[in-house]
């Protein structure tokens, strides 16, 4: 994928339409048409698996704040994860603005093959130089959810699930989470 400009600003990030997700790296944007629908249950039924035990503390632990698809602001890079989390000790509420700084502590990226060179590449160093702790490459093509944990600035891809798998995976291994519930 090419930049539909380089050096833009906030600015020509905003005239982007709302039927694009509209991103900047190194200052250069980026747009993507909005996902497919079947990227986009995946995210919704991911998001509804975790919320309730993780950001709700509905049978689970709780601590934790969910967003899908916030926009997040890094130097010159703007980014948008499909689901991003932040542990309530870093980010106890959300404040009034339209996006955040603060790193999250766990992403999810949803795989489409117009986007997943820039969410394996781009996205994953921004990420990792960010701090980010977790993250997690879902494919509902696929059907394979990649877990990584960062170490010493590097993402270690801990392990590989597929098809129907049960998983419990950091950092929300309190659950299990039952891969065949997303492919629907």
């Amino acid at each position: 994928m090419k930049p539909l400009k380089k050096n833009a600003t906030y600015d020509d990030l905003r005239e982007v339409p709302d039927h694009f997700v509209a991103e900047m790296f190194g200052g250069d944007l980026y747009a993507s048409p909005r996902p497919a629908l079947p990227h986009a249950r995946a995210v919704s039924l991911l998001g509804g698996i975790l919320i309730g035990p993780f950001d709700q503390g509905r049978n689970g632990p709780g601590g934790w704040l969910f967003l899908d698809e916030p926009e997040l602001h890094f130097a010159a890079d703007v980014v948008v994860p499909d689901i991003a989390a932040w542990r309530r000790a870093r980010l106890p509420e959300l404040p009034a603005a339209a996006y955040l700084t603060l790193a999250p502590d766990w992403i999810c990226e949803v795989l489409s093959t117009s986007t997943e060179a820039i969410d394996r590449g781009k996205k994953l160093r921004i990420y990792a130089r960010e701090g980010v702790a977790h993250a997690w490459l879902l494919d509902p093509t696929a059907h394979t959810l990649e877990v990584m944990s960062l170490e010493a600035g590097r993402w270690i891809q801990l392990r590989t699930y597929e098809g129907e798998a049960k998983v419990r995976a950091a950092p929300f291994d309190a659950i299990e989470l039952e891969l065949k519930s997303l492919w629907i």
